[in-house]
């Protein structure tokens, strides 16, 4: 039976499972660089960084749009149900690997799991009415963000204790979340009676299809060049808290949760005041503008407390994104609204394999005579996509779906 739209405990169930995602995204940034110089026996570790953060987003750039796919013709549960599980095995290995292709392989299967973020969004799609949309993948943002706070402190406290154990609880944590989901979590979109369609399993299926819809093209467009630079927080944040303020794992995690906080704080209230007071336009290049002050900052900061001030603006920057996601929605029918949401996890996962090779290689380029020029070079992405913005937008309202 399909849940009402009025229903809770779904929606708790499916939003614990995206902070859990956060959690295993974010829980690695503080120890990595320790972890990798532990099984690599030191040296310059901001390449296999890079590496393995790129990885990730190419297993959730393939099976984002996969599982999605699935989940319309299978259902939403059991796709969620074996990638919590997964995840939950995937953490356990990860805790004991010895090696370093171990440790690679485990963040292969990490991003490979990750990708039910496409489920979750369609499942939210499926039990909320238009007009709750927004509004619902606002706090989706708002718990994800909530997976940044605890992820990056259970990572910094935990693994100056021990590198690994940060593993352990997110293997636990997910151990419980699949028996929370198994008990709770009902379907919403029953099996189609279909075979699955092979053109499902092809990550490059569902991408075609969206180029053939003008209108949600440059959407997607502003999550892919966005979703970029975001990539640099990942991969340069610990190197370069270290490097700039000497940060140990507990100031790196510290900070990392401030921002999440923060995140969470603009996600959860923010984004509808600010879609009605500024529009959607206004909204996102507000939020780009506030992203941009706290760069320059952080670029030219000598002290650690600076950085913890300037945290509230950068969080303005997510202000935008829950109306983007909303508008996608009414794009396609509810029959693929898995697919969309695929295509949009997907999207954004193309740009994170891209960002975190090249913010990595422009890192170790300024590392040693100034670390904090590579918040200049979001800061220049940022700038690109203003244009971006402005069109997307622009051809939104030229569109009857402005009016809805």
């Amino acid at each position: 039976m399909k849940p009402s739209l009025n229903s809770n405990r779904p929606l708790i169930v499916i939003y614990f499972a995206l902070c859990l995602d956060a959690v295993g995204i974010s829980l690695v940034f503080p120890i990595l660089p320790q972890l990798l110089k532990q099984v690599t026996q030191g040296g310059n570790v901001a390449t296999y960084i890079g590496l393995m953060t790129s990885l990730y987003a190419v297993m959730q750039f393939i099976f984002a749009p996969v599982l999605g796919a699935l989940s319309d013709n299978l259902g939403r549960r059991p796709v969620l149900l074996v990638s919590l599980a997964g995840a939950a095995i995937n953490y356990t290995i990860m805790a004991f690997a010895p090696h370093l292709w171990m440790l690679v392989l485990g963040r292969l299967i990490a991003g490979l799991t990750s990708a039910n973020a496409a489920v979750a969004s369609a499942y939210i799609t499926d039990i909320s009415a238009e007009k709750d949309r927004a509004r619902r993948f606002g706090l989706m943002n708002a718990v994800f963000g909530a997976g940044f706070i605890i992820g990056p402190i259970l990572g910094g406290v935990f693994g100056d204790y021990w590198v690994r154990l940060p593993f352990i609880a997110a293997a636990v944590l997910n151990g419980y979340n699949f028996i929370l989901a198994f008990f709770i979590l009902p379907e919403t979109r029953p099996k189609t009676g279909h075979k699955v369609p092979l053109a499902a399993f092809n990550p490059l299926a569902p991408l075609r299809w969206v180029f053939s819809m003008a209108g949600l093209l440059p959407i997607i467009m502003v999550f892919f060049l966005l979703s970029g630079t975001g990539e640099a927080y990942g991969t340069c944040w610990a190197l370069w808290g270290a490097d700039a303020f000497q940060w140990n794992g507990l100031w790196i995690g510290l900070s990392l949760g401030m921002f999440g906080v923060c995140q969470t704080l603009v996600q959860a209230f923010l984004p509808g005041p600010a879609t009605r007071l500024l529009g959607e336009r206004g909204a996102v290049i507000a939020g780009i503008c506030c992203a941009c002050l706290a760069l320059v900052v952080m670029a030219f900061a000598r002290q650690g407390w600076v950085i913890f001030a300037i945290m509230p603006i950068f969080a303005l920057a997510g202000i935008g994104t829950p109306a983007f996601q909303a508008l996608a929605t009414r794009q396609v029918d509810p029959a693929r609204q898995g697919q969309l949401q695929g295509v949009l996890t997907s999207a954004v996962s193309l740009a994170t394999i891209i960002g975190p090779l090249g913010f990595s290689a422009f890192y170790m380029l300024v590392q040693k005579t100034w670390p904090g020029a590579i918040w200049l070079s979001v800061l220049a992405i940022y700038a690109l996509a203003v244009p971006l913005v402005i069109f997307s937008t622009r051809k939104r309202r030229s569109t009857p779906l402005a009016t809805t």
